[in-house]
């Protein structure tokens, strides 16, 4: 009968996200995002971080992208995309914004901040975008997040589409580098902000297979 220690014989497997998988999805994402510069800006106490991330991003997900977005998960990892033409049914409503408010106490009108600056910078061509990724630092290296962001990209390369998103931490430059994304520039937050890396993945032909 396998076990928790029973070796893993293949990459995870993502599943598309629903409401009830909500608490879960942001208890991982508040694992995935303790170290990570903005979040650590929006949520500088590190008493009560993690209950706060973890608010965060279960609001997000049961606002705004699990309705007009595409959203994935495996047990360990999450992701949040936004398909072309949906970008503005997923940005923050005003009834989001006054519920992340309240969560972030008097960083608020940070968050409020970044978001108009991160959307100051967001492209006018068609295309898909990946909103958040984050995998728990306890599954570092066993592809939960590749699985996730390879199925995200296949979706765009079969629309032949871009993908766009920005990075918050330096030590992920590389990694979405290697998958195909490039540095468009580097945007420093607003009220002495951390910098975000606006990233761009053109579309790669699809392979025979």
């Amino acid at each position: 009968m396998p076990t928790s220690q029973a070796p893993q014989t293949g990459p995870p497997a993502p599943r598309t996200s629903g409401v009830d998988d909500a608490a879960a999805i942001g208890r991982t994402l508040a694992l995935a995002f303790d170290d990570d510069p903005m979040m650590r800006w929006f949520f500088p106490a590190d008493a009560g971080r993690e209950a706060g991330l973890g608010r965060y991003f279960a609001t997000l997900f049961t606002r705004q992208y699990v309705r007009h977005g595409h959203c994935e998960h495996t047990s360990a990892a999450a992701a949040y995309w936004v398909p072309p033409g949906a970008q503005d049914k997923a940005a923050p409503d005003a009834e989001t914004v006054a519920e992340l408010s309240e969560i972030l106490g008097d960083r608020a009108p940070l968050f409020r901040e970044a978001v108009a600056a991160a959307a100051g910078h967001g492209p006018q061509e068609p295309h898909w975008y990946l909103a958040v990724l984050g995998a728990d630092p306890a599954v570092q290296g066993r592809g939960h997040g590749s699985a996730l962001l390879r199925s995200g990209l296949a979706r765009a390369d079969e629309a032949g589409l871009p993908v766009y998103l920005e990075s918050s931490k330096p030590a992920n430059l590389p990694v979405y580098e290697h998958f195909g994304f490039t540095v468009l520039d580097e945007v420093r937050l607003p009220g002495g902000g951390p910098a975000l890396w606006p990233m761009r993945r053109a579309p790669r032909p699809r392979t025979g297979a």
